[in-house]
């Protein structure tokens, strides 16, 4: 015959457990799985995705290939592609492989660019200019995820080459890597930003004068 356990014989600490109290093991109503403020500080964009196949010995084996944009709409950006047999796990693989991948873009007032830059990436050639408030975003397609994705409200882009997305992002992200802001290159001349400025300021104002 089992023995029935007398509950004022049991101590507190036993007695707490099971219910979120004692040892403090247990788990309350309010308790579970936090989100990562790191997950959520992202926005994700899909650029495009492809079904691709391959030819083995018995037949075609398909496929779904996806280009991700990811950014934290605060300078930081990223690409990556993944391939997967089902969609929702390509979309997957190309957003880890875009946070893997991320860099540090430096934004003029946290809205544009710096100053004009061209980039190419094999046949796809861009040209990125930086634009007053109130632009907007004037852009293709892939290179307009980018700019949402990176946090720029006002920029001017154009596309002189291929129209394949994978070579337009790429060569955005070659452009934007070729950015340079007034802090970095008066660091590496050793001057002040102040006289980086004010001598591109002086050098369009003299123009704007002639």
């Amino acid at each position: 015959m089992a023995r029935t356990p007398n509950p004022e014989r049991e101590s507190p600490e036993r007695r707490g457990r099971g219910r979120g109290e004692g040892d403090g093991r247990g788990r309350g109503r309010g308790d579970g799985p936090k989100p990562d403020r790191e997950e959520s500080e992202f926005v994700d964009k899909l650029v495009h995705i492809n079904r691709v196949a391959k030819v083995v010995k018995g037949g075609r084996r398909f496929a779904f290939a996806a280009l991700v944009v990811v950014g934290d709409a605060k300078g930081r950006v990223g690409y990556g592609s993944g391939k997967a047999r089902e969609v929702p796990e390509a979309i997957r693989k190309a957003t880890e492989q875009a946070k893997r991948n991320m860099i540090k873009v430096a934004l003029r007032e946290g809205r544009t660019l710096h100053h004009d830059v061209f980039g190419h990436f094999g046949a796809g050639r861009v040209i990125l200019r930086a634009a007053p408030a109130g632009t907007g975003i004037i852009a293709g397609g892939p290179m307009r995820a980018v700019f949402e994705t990176m946090g720029v409200h006002d920029v001017v882009a154009k596309c002189l080459g291929t129209s394949n997305p994978h070579n337009m992002v790429k060569a955005t992200f070659a452009a934007l890597e070729s950015l340079a802001s007034p802090r970095s290159v008066a660091a590496k001349r050793g001057k002040k930003v102040g006289d980086i400025i004010g001598r591109r300021d002086g050098a369009a104002a003299a123009t704007a004068a002639a």
